[in-house]
């Protein structure tokens, strides 16, 4: 009994700063595509849990991701994750990999997904993909600027030049 009080408390912890629980049925699939799962969401701070779903409502009652209890149905994997972008493309590539590994759905804070939604986060750029975008766009006047002061000293040199020549030869 402590042991599942233990597991509902972590899971519950786990969902206090996350922005996105993935659900994905895992029935068939064997213990080393599951480890090799677990070390790819390890990566991309995924947090996966094996959970009855029973515990796993227990776990987001209460929670912005209480809605998803619906979705609870048959054997379930967890996975939560702070960056949402980053869990689902763990999970929608593993998915493709595996025919045994289903994505059912997941939930944003209020809202439900259905796998299709899931299916699309993934396809979005990542956090650091559009942070690389961002800093390049910001980065793009300050790059033309730096130029075009670059080029004002020799163009003031060759002015001075183009002036004294044109004293000297008078």
């Amino acid at each position: 009994m402590e042991q599942k009080q233990a597991m509902v408390a972590e899971v519950a912890s786990r969902l206090v700063g996350a922005q996105a629980v993935i659900v994905a049925e895992y029935r068939g699939l064997d213990v080393a595509r599951v480890t090799q799962l677990r070390a790819k969401a390890r990566k991309s701070g995924l947090y996966l849990q094996v959970l009855k779903n029973t515990l796993a409502r227990r776990a987001v009652k209460g929670t912005p991701f209480e809605k998803l209890a619906e979705k609870m149905v048959g054997p379930l994997m967890y996975g939560i994750a702070q960056d949402p972008v980053a869990g689902a493309k763990v999970l929608a590539e593993f998915a493709k990999e595996n025919e045994l590994f289903v994505i059912r759905g997941g939930a944003m804070p209020n809202s439900v997904m259905s796998d299709k939604d899931v299916k699309a986060l993934a396809l979005l750029p990542s956090r650091e993909e559009l942070l690389a975008k961002l800093a390049g766009t910001l980065q793009a006047p300050i790059v033309k600027l730096v130029r075009t002061l670059n080029e004002v000293p020799g163009k003031f040199v060759r002015t001075l030049a183009a002036v004294r020549d044109a004293q000297s030869g008078t």
